[in-house]
């Protein structure tokens, strides 16, 4: 058994929630409290109705999530809203939401997970986004459709795949999650193949005209390795028990 606050300091450091820049919906850190003790951990990419009812059922205290419950910012407490916290009060789940600072922590985060599945070498930080570098890049060498088996081979799952830029690659860029739109400040960077989870319909044509390979390989699919990879180091630090609640959204 570990104390909330406890585990919450632990990650407020951990995971530098001060300094790292996020959306304002992200609100991370501790989204909802619980009784103040923590025997089991269950992590999972969504605060979603489905992933929480899941929690509850393996009688999880703390769900770990990369995606909080506020994204869409401030709402009336009824619907489905209501249902999420009352379930959650109702059986001591706490809700603790990391987005950004687990992106791009140098161990435990989605990019350089993603990453070293992919057998990416040499990882260096690129994209500058509100003073650090949201992304990782590779000068790995190695056919466009090797990477793209890959690719599919560490997600577990298909990938789309815009053939914008040259068979063999080279210069290899990795922003998980929903980064497609950022096409052209890769392409300005040198990448001749992105990596990422989804992007606007008009990520894949702006692709082909600046000659950049772009792997989407869905926003949900790249972000799973986070919440995992941070739940089983709390579970062994705090010798609690941890899970992952599956809920893909195909996207």
């Amino acid at each position: 058994m570990a104390k909330l606050k406890t585990i919450c300091s632990y990650l407020e450091k951990h995971l530098k929630l001060g300094v790292i820049p996020d959306y304002s919906n992200a609100l991370n850190g501790l989204q909802l409290e619980n009784g103040g003790e923590v025997k089991k951990i269950v992590a999972a990419v969504d605060a979603c109705l489905p992933v929480i009812k899941k929690a509850v059922d393996e009688k999880a205290d703390l769900l770990l999530v990369h995606h909080g419950m506020f994204w869409q910012g401030a709402q009336k407490i009824e619907g489905c809203q209501y249902e999420k916290l009352k379930l959650a009060m109702d059986n001591g789940l706490a809700i603790y939401s990391a987005h950004i600072p687990l992106d791009v922590h140098s161990v435990l985060g989605n990019n350089v997970l993603l990453a070293k599945a992919i057998g990416l070498k040499n990882l260096k930080p690129f994209f500058e986004w509100r003073g650090i570098q949201l992304g990782l890049r590779s000068s790995s060498r190695m056919s466009r459709g090797v990477l793209v088996e890959r690719v599919k081979k560490a997600l577990g799952s298909e990938v789309h795949l815009c053939p914008g830029g040259p068979n063999q690659v080279s210069r290899i860029g990795v922003i998980t999650g929903g980064a497609g739109a950022e096409i052209y400040a890769a392409a300005a960077e040198g990448i001749d193949t992105f990596i990422t989870g989804e992007g606007p319909h008009w990520s894949y044509t702006s692709a082909e005209e600046l000659g950049v390979n772009v792997i989407y390989g869905g926003h949900y699919a790249t972000e799973t390795f986070g919440v995992k990879a941070l739940a089983r180091h709390l579970a062994v630090k705090y010798k609690i028990k941890w899970d992952f609640v599956d809920h893909p959204t195909g996207l």
